[in-house]
């Protein structure tokens, strides 16, 4: 199985697409291979300055608590874990978490074996290994390992709450379709499907299958940033927390950490596409359901 980098440099850095595609070989996406730190530190643009948002190690400590603690686990159940704890560790501006080629090194300078060990598929019929896809390691951020996880994070929460996050992580249809939807910037939206998955309206993963699409066609012509409008959002709270990075505890590992202490969405705002919603789930095409589970 692909191991720890031998190599782990202080800082966090940047790599190109075209230059993890020297590294991203048949090998590492079957888990038989590890990846050459040393040479791709040798290309990687280390990122300058002395911020403690971007000491390697802070992340690499977090990655490993993630791999020991769910070990003997499907490694699934890391997400909803890991989510809160990486945004949390990172504390990203959403410019800075669109930079492409930190995540790409955060997969193959920092943690590739948790990449592998996360994202390994079962051998097909036939083969001899399984394997991670490509995008894992360089795709776009709705599929790229760590990306996936820190945007979750970054949409789902509610102020400084991460409990709503635990919830969408631990749903990989949740997880999975709802972060390549445009909707789910609008907060009141992203909180109103973890509501009716708290509620128990929605539970399986074709029932979540059956409403996001639905919600994200009736959004093409229903504005929920009208019928439900989220508060103003205010930047100081997020700048004051990013400052308080230079002084701040490891992310803790037993209890949820804290985010910025931004404004909750409207708690009405919330409810009212609850309500909506639940009259759209009614109606969705849910494969496997009869009509009596439906009425």
């Amino acid at each position: 199985m692909t191991s720890r980098p031998e190599h782990l440099p202080e800082r966090l850095a940047l790599i190109s697409d075209v230059q993890a595609a020297d590294y991203i070989s048949t090998g590492l996406l079957e888990g038989r291979e590890d990846v050459p730190s040393i040479a791709l530190n040798k290309v990687a643009e280390t990122l300058s300055g002395d911020d403690a948002r971007l000491r390697l190690h802070r992340v690499r400590d977090l990655i490993d608590e993630a791999l020991n603690r769910f070990r003997d686990e499907r490694p699934t159940a890391a997400d909803a874990w890991l989510a809160p704890r990486l945004h949390e560790t990172m504390r990203l501006t959403r410019r800075e978490a669109a930079e492409k080629g930190l995540w790409t090194y955060l997969a193959l300078g920092v943690a590739p074996d948790y990449v592998v060990w996360r994202h390994l598929s079962e051998p097909k019929a036939g083969a001899l290994h399984g394997s991670v896809a490509r995008d894992k390691f360089v795709g776009p951020h709705y599929k790229q390992a760590f990306a996936r996880l820190w945007w979750a994070a970054e949409l789902f929460r509610d102020g400084s709450d991460y409990r709503p996050v635990v919830v969408a992580c631990g749903n990989q249809d949740m997880l999975n379709s709802t972060l390549r939807l445009d909707i789910i910037d609008h907060r009141p939206t992203a909180l109103a499907l973890v509501r009716l998955m708290e509620r128990g309206t929605v539970r399986t993963g074709r029932e979540v299958n059956a409403l996001t699409p639905a919600i994200n066609a009736a959004a093409a012509t229903l504005m929920y940033d009208v019928i439900a409008p989220d508060g103003e959002r205010d930047g100081e709270p997020l700048r004051d927390w990013i400052a308080d990075a230079e002084s701040s505890l490891p992310s803790p590992r037993n209890n949820l950490p804290e985010g910025p202490e931004e404004e909750r969405a409207p708690v009405g705002a919330v409810e009212t596409l609850v309500g909506h919603f639940e009259e759209l789930f009614a109606d969705a095409q849910v494969r496997g359901r009869t009509s009596d589970q439906s009425e």
